[in-house]
């Protein structure tokens, strides 16, 4: 069982004195810099002007700068924008501020674990990453809760790289749940393996088959859709509150023995094999420079996959019966 951190771990007072630059203020970037500031750290944002994050940002009582400008005005400097730009954003604007006695940041490890980003040895490099979104990560901290944190240390040039990552999870309220010690490698391989194979491409893939599956029986598309996808968000609630085996406790008996029966049919040994595959290439470092070369070339594969995905019958299926639904409308 990994180490596990708590807030009588960590002292916020690390931070006297010094200055947090948040770097991107999507979601999760919002939500940790304005529970930062809550814990009275002082914190600054970077976010590129003329978006809906930078008029957020200002809303929210920031004075957002360009990333050059936090990074040098900043002691530790946290890159919260999407994988595939974070790279090119370190070597433009935030790699020559990057002196002795600062500290580099991250809340996923893709960048420094597949060499996208190469820190100088004089600094530190650690990680705090909240397992659920920045929503989330905000909403338990003004409730007086948090959201775990997983917590890597990549450099310790000062020796002081755990004491200040352990300060930062506490100033987002992740001392409150629990802080579980990883590795860089750990996290962004197991991230990305859960991702593509379980979460994202498993899940996505097994719904529309089951959905093409009862199509071409000739069942009714509006039935498939809620049998295949609808009901799906009541297993995994179930699951994420109570576990497989609370959920099989909540379900019929006829499902749970269709569970026991049919499931391993569907996910068999080459579903198996093909997931060891899909973790070999993520370990290899196979699917980054994949991404990142379809990056550099304006995204064409994955411009098309969307749009593929996007005429799916079961988009527009769904579409029409969510209008149905006046519950889930924001």
């Amino acid at each position: 069982m990994p180490k596990i951190y708590y807030d009588k771990d960590a002292d916020l007072d690390v931070y006297k004195d010094r200055t947090i630059a948040v770097v991107g203020y999507g979601i999760q970037g919002r939500g940790q810099a304005l529970s930062l500031r809550d814990s009275g750290l002082n914190v600054i944002v970077a976010q590129r002007e003329g978006g809906p994050n930078y008029d957020k940002a200002i809303e929210d009582g920031f004075k957002p700068m360009e990333a050059g400008k936090a990074a040098k005005k900043a002691d530790v400097i946290m890159i919260l924008t999407q994988d595939h730009i974070q790279g090119g954003l370190y070597r433009k604007s935030i790699r020559r501020h990057m002196k002795k006695g600062k500290s580099l940041a991250f809340s996923h490890g893709f960048n420094v674990h597949f060499d996208q980003i190469d820190p100088p040895d004089d600094i530190d490099v650690w990680m705090i990453a909240p397992k659920g979104p920045g929503a989330l990560v905000r909403r338990q901290y003004e409730e007086g809760k948090g959201v775990p944190c997983l917590v890597a240390i990549h450099q310790d040039a000062s020796g002081n790289a755990m004491k200040d990552a352990l300060a930062y999870a506490k100033g987002i309220g992740g001392g409150r749940a629990g802080i579980l010690e990883t590795t860089f490698k750990e996290e962004t391989e197991t991230d990305l393996f859960g991702e593509q194979a379980v979460l994202c491409g498993g899940t996505s893939e097994l719904v529309k088959a089951g959905f093409e599956t009862l199509i071409e029986a000739g069942y009714q598309p509006e039935i498939a859709y809620f049998e295949c996808l609808h009901e799906l968000k009541l297993i995994v609630d179930l699951i994420y509150e109570e576990g497989i085996k609370g959920m099989r406790q909540r379900v019929s008996d006829t499902a749970e023995y269709g569970d026991y029966t049919r499931g391993p049919r569907i996910v068999n040994d080459r579903t198996r094999k093909e997931m060891k595959k899909i973790l070999s290439e993520i370990q290899s470092g196979k699917f980054a420079r994949e991404w990142m070369r379809e990056n550099k070339k304006d995204r064409p594969k994955f411009n098309q996959l969307r749009k593929d995905s996007e005429i799916h019958p079961i988009e527009d299926v769904g579409q029409r019966l969510r209008e149905m639904m006046p519950w889930m409308k924001k």
